[in-house]
């Protein structure tokens, strides 16, 4: 059996804190490495931070799924080392599972966002 790993991928709130919100994961498997956000999520950031700093974020986080620039486990080995007051990654995290698209989603839903949840009035 082939093991799943991630990382996941987050929006640095309030860096003295350790505040921080998850929007994406990266998935590394047999065929390649992918990377997932949450772009409901992304858009919420917009209430934390400067408009400067919002366009930063989304656009870093684009490009990672975009371009494909995370090819590699050394590649997020290194995003791992690299963090600024804004983006952090998590370092890969094994489990072991099959690197199925259920597994993958389910990742995606623990992890990031789950798109089928219901948000709850308070009486």
């Amino acid at each position: 059996m082939n093991n799943l790993r991630y990382s996941i991928i987050y929006a640095v709130i309030r860096p003295e804190i350790s505040e921080q919100l998850s929007v994406g994961l990266i998935i590394v498997d047999n065929q390649g490495v992918e990377v997932r956000y949450s772009q409901k999520k992304l858009s919420l950031l917009q209430g934390f931070f400067s408009e400067k700093e919002y366009r930063f974020i989304s656009k870093v986080i684009n490009s990672l799924q975009r371009n494909q620039s995370v090819n590699s486990v050394e590649t997020v080995n290194y995003l791992t080392r690299y963090s600024n007051n804004l983006i952090a990654v998590s370092p890969l995290q094994t489990i072991d599972i099959e690197p199925t698209e259920q597994s993958k989603d389910w990742l995606f839903r623990n992890y990031v966002y789950d798109r089928t949840q219901k948000v709850g009035k308070r009486a």
